[in-house]
């Protein structure tokens, strides 16, 4: 079996790492001709505007995914005429637009903070009447790890966040007081059976994922029942096929959805080695037609980033229990690099071991 990846990054060689012992070969599409996948397989470095790297990625493909929600619609669809793509296209259009996304939820009856679209300056003012202050504001696009976002507190603020957007088309969202973010991540297969993981708690600093702790305990039967609804929703409505992750805000007893994730997510990294199957075969099961795996934790277990330059791996391998992942990327500013996964009994021990571990090295200096 050989399946297609667009994208280069440290998804894809998660997905490659899951997939060899399986036997199945990858082949990689990236405009980088240094992406970390290069280390491990068959690398088309071209443009996504190139047809003629398309089509070579292309010949020969038994099934083709893509590693980041990014991917230029354009592109996937001429790769979609010629090879079976997964998760689908309308997965993709939902996910890079964020007004899109949250009209998509709405539509499911699924919650979400109040939000608000804003074209120019005069809408952002007129939307900080349906969201409240204080808001976030959001360009629709092309934002991820706290890019393209800015904080609105008083109505004073409003112009010059336009400014920092870039006078950008955006969305103004509710600042929700929640009480901890929250993802789900399910896998979908082409008969629809479908595996949901246990609910994740994440850490986020300055926009980006600094860890992820896994499986909640302290939350009811209620809540848990909420979110896998939530997702099944979006699941079917797209008939989708693969990995799919969706973020929460929890607030009291509710969730609202913040985005979703067409693709293997960085909040279930912890799955390689904390879960029976971990979410990056589940998602080459699914697109391949092979039986999904049990996606129950077998520990307790937490994740953590490695955020802006790469430790010593002798100081990394020195940490009891620690299972070290390191992605082939040169360092720089808010860029993940690796992360580090702890898997133990006690949900206590694993929580104050990566407590320790975001503290020593999930921020951008040390």
């Amino acid at each position: 079996m050989r399946v297609g990846v667009l994208g280069g990054g440290q998804l894809g060689r998660m997905l490659a790492l899951a997939g060899y012992r399986l036997g199945i070969q990858f082949r990689f599409f990236d405009p980088n001709s240094g992406a970390p996948v290069g280390q491990l397989g068959e690398l088309i470095a071209a443009s996504y505007d190139d047809e003629a790297a398309l089509a070579k990625f292309c010949d020969g493909l038994d099934v083709a995914t893509f590693e980041f929600e990014n991917v230029p619609i354009h592109a996937a669809r001429f790769v979609a005429e010629r090879v079976k793509l997964y998760p689908p296209i309308a997965s993709l259009d939902v996910a890079q637009h964020r007004l899109r996304e949250k009209e998509f939820f709405t539509s499911l009856g699924i919650p979400t903070p109040k939000y608000a679209a804003a074209g120019d300056a005069d809408e952002l003012l007129r939307a900080l009447d349906v969201t409240g202050i204080p808001a976030v504001v959001k360009t629709t696009t092309m934002g991820y790890d706290g890019k393209g976002q800015t904080v609105v507190r008083d109505r004073a603020a409003a112009e010059s966040a336009w400014e920092r957007i870039g006078r950008r088309e955006a969305i103004v969202e509710e600042l929700v007081p929640f009480d901890r973010e929250l993802s789900m991540i399910a896998a979908r297969d082409l008969d629809g059976r479908e595996v949901y993981y246990p609910l994740i708690e994440n850490e986020h600093s300055d926009g980006i994922l600094r860890v992820s702790r896994a499986p909640v305990h302290d939350v009811s039967l209620q809540l848990r029942g909420a979110a896998e609804d939530y997702v099944r929703r979006i699941l079917q409505s797209l008939d989708y096929i693969g990995i799919l992750a969706v973020e929460f805000f929890q607030r009291g007893g509710e969730l609202l959805a913040n985005e979703m994730a067409p693709r293997v997510h960085n909040s279930g990294h912890w799955t390689i080695e904390g879960a029976r199957t971990s979410q990056f075969e589940n998602h080459l099961r699914a697109i391949l037609s092979l039986p999904l795996g049990e996606a129950d934790a077998t520990g307790e277990a937490a994740m953590v980033n490695l955020i802006g330059e790469i430790p010593p791996l002798r100081e990394l391998l020195s940490i009891p229990g620690a299972q070290v992942h390191l992605y082939g990327k040169a360092p720089t500013e808010r860029r993940k690099v690796g992360h580090i996964t702890l898997v133990g009994e006690s949900a206590r021990d694993v929580g104050t071991l990566a407590e320790t571990l975001r503290r020593a090295f999930g921020t951008e200096t040390r």
